[in-house]
């Protein structure tokens, strides 16, 4: 890593930007990108009073940049809606504005800059209830764990990676070809995966096959 980590500073109230910058600024530890220079940026920081609809945009426009910065978010208020929701959108680091101390603002960052979460232990308790009972409520008797992907579909990609046409897949797993092509869609579609080689790629990077 850097000597020092670019951050840049996102915020719909100049008057919460320039709170948060004056935090940063002084540390050795991070530099302060301008906006023509955000694209440099290691760590995005949104400050915000609460997650609503620009919010949700502005992190989900962050995560969807090829190469974008890690993200940390920075709210007045938060429940635990938003923080699935910000979970989604791809934040890695969550303080809540009353907590957020230049000490501790500047650790969430360096965690974000190795790609390692910060959550307030509070509300990591909060999100690990509510994914248990997602799994078990409504993907666990669809067969789908939280890797997106079922079991037959994984079946499918080990025999793909293995080289298997469509033809051969359905041989081997008793189905017709138009099942397996049909599960393949659904994994790329699903996954928003490009192809075949793509969704393999996926499911090795997730340690599945």
């Amino acid at each position: 890593m850097n000597r020092h980590v670019r951050v840049h500073v996102h915020a719909v109230d100049p008057i919460l930007k320039a709170g948060v910058v004056s935090h940063l600024r002084p540390r050795p530890e991070v530099r302060i990108v301008s906006e023509e220079d955000a694209e440099q940026a290691c760590v995005a920081v949104v400050v915000a009073d609460r997650v609503d609809d620009a919010t949700l945009h502005l992190l989900r426009k962050l995560h969807r940049e090829s190469a974008g910065p890690r993200t940390v978010l920075v709210v007045g208020d938060l429940d635990d809606a938003d923080l699935v929701d910000v979970v989604e959108a791809g934040v890695v680091g969550v303080l809540r504005r009353p907590d957020a101390s230049a000490d501790r603002l500047v650790t969430a960052i360096l965690a974000a800059a190795r790609n390692e979460g910060t959550v307030p232990p509070d509300l990591l308790g909060r999100l690990l209830d509510q994914v248990g009972a997602l799994q078990r409520g409504v993907l666990g008797p669809k067969g789908i764990a939280f890797n997106g992907l079922a079991a037959r579909e994984i079946e499918v990609l080990k025999l793909v990676a293995d080289g298997c046409d469509t033809s051969e897949i359905a041989t081997k797993l008793a189905y017709s070809e138009r099942t397996v092509k049909n599960v393949l869609h659904d994994i790329t579609t699903r996954l928003q995966l490009r192809n075949r080689s793509h969704a393999v790629a996926y499911a090795l990077r997730q340690g599945l096959i």
